[in-house]
């Protein structure tokens, strides 16, 4: 039996990006709060009944949101520019190797309701 477990997180984060449409909003600094969700798969431990301790997983994403939340997002090394799609691939680059079976990232933000799912 394989299962899915998930770990949600926020950020509060500014950014400015360079956009087609929206563009003058878009390059000025703003912020958002950003959710997250990272989900590991596999199958459950005999002895312990977890694909993982939820522990090590909530461990690994405070690390992991210090790089995040209340930053400028543009300044952050390796996130390149900060889209939606960016920080699913960031957040997925920096959790996989502390994260056996991690297998999606998933970033929102409520207010305007946009979303990405990455998945492997």
């Amino acid at each position: 039996m394989k299962c899915e477990i998930s770990q949600t997180f926020f950020f509060d984060s500014a950014h400015t990006l360079e956009r087609i449409i929206e563009t003058e909003s878009s390059r000025r600094v703003h912020g958002h709060t950003y959710n997250a969700e990272v989900f590991l798969s596999g199958q459950p431990d005999p002895v312990t009944g977890m694909v993982m301790d939820l522990g090590l997983v909530r461990r690994e994403v405070a690390l992991l949101r210090e790089l995040l939340d209340h930053h400028l997002l543009n300044e952050v090394e390796g996130l390149g520019a900060p889209t939606l799609e960016n920080l699913c691939q960031f957040i997925f680059t920096k959790l996989q190797p502390r994260l056996p079976g991690l297998s999606a990232v998933r970033v929102w933000r409520d207010s305007i309701g946009d979303a990405c799912r990455l998945s492997v």
